[in-house]
């Protein structure tokens, strides 16, 4: 008999401990969108038990409050109106634990125009007026690749000139 109140006892600092994790989490989603690994990692700092942690984001994702599609759909969004090209934002979506698929879909479904974002940024960083030697004209398409814009993008740039 004395077992069973300690297994009753575990069972509710578990669960408490649970709907803390459950808190942290929600407070967290909240401020924005987090990719299912992201919030895992944030999570573990605090030193919640890790199947405590698995169990409460697999109750977030049956709730649909927590989603790697979601998150991968509003950081290209995000990252595509700051300037970054779509190289680097499959990069860092897959960096953030988000899979190729759900970014290849998150990439596909925006509606935006890489090139222009592309020409936009260079403008942003150059000026205006295209670059009139070689050596300049290597060290914007090195600034471009480095955004992420693959070299059709580039090219589209400096093909306008």
């Amino acid at each position: 008999m004395r077992q069973d109140a300690y297994d009753s006892d575990d069972q509710a600092a578990r669960e408490a401990e649970r709907l803390a994790i459950r808190k942290r989490a929600m407070d967290l989603l909240a401020r924005r969108e987090h990719a299912r690994a992201e919030l895992q990692h944030k999570l573990s700092r605090h030193e919640h038990h890790v199947d405590d942690i698995a169990a409460v984001l697999d109750a977030l994702v049956d709730d649909g409050l927590l989603s790697d599609a979601r998150f991968a759909e509003a950081s290209v969004l995000s990252k595509a109106r700051r300037g970054i090209g779509p190289m680097r934002i499959r990069a860092e979506l897959r960096q953030a634990g988000v899979n190729d698929a759900a970014a290849d879909i998150a990439l596909e479904n925006v509606e935006f125009d890489w090139a222009a974002s592309a020409a936009a940024a260079r403008e942003k960083r150059f000026g205006p007026d295209m670059p009139a030697d070689f050596p300049t004209r290597a060290k914007q398409m090195r600034f471009l690749q480095r955004r992420g814009f693959d070299s059709d993008q580039i090219a589209h740039v400096f093909d306008n000139d």
